[in-house]
């Protein structure tokens, strides 16, 4: 079975740290992806099974929303093979 992903976008570096904190604390999930957008805006990608990521997501919605405005968050609970290609993975590794 695919493992679901999540993702919350902060406004601000420091909000995505925080919601990257609450979703490894709050559930069994690891982070696939840290991106720095541009104009302040930080998404956080993270994998694992789907009520831990639903959980993670919401708990890193509330938060993130403490510290900075959260833009967006969302669970695709299995995402298609194809989905993988966008994320540069490697080993199951992050690479900067």
């Amino acid at each position: 079975m695919r493992e679901a992903i999540g993702l919350v976008e902060t406004r601000s570096l420091v909000g995505a740290i925080e919601a990257a904190d609450a979703m490894l604390k709050a559930a069994n999930v690891r982070i696939m992806d840290f991106q720095i957008v541009g104009s302040g805006l930080v998404t956080v990608t993270v994998a694992g099974e789907v009520a831990a990521v639903m959980s993670a997501v919401e708990t890193a919605k509330d938060r993130a929303g403490a510290v900075s405005e959260v833009i967006s968050a969302n669970v695709i609970p299995r995402p298609h093979d194809e989905v993988d290609k966008v994320f540069d993975v490697d080993g199951g590794e992050i690479t900067w």
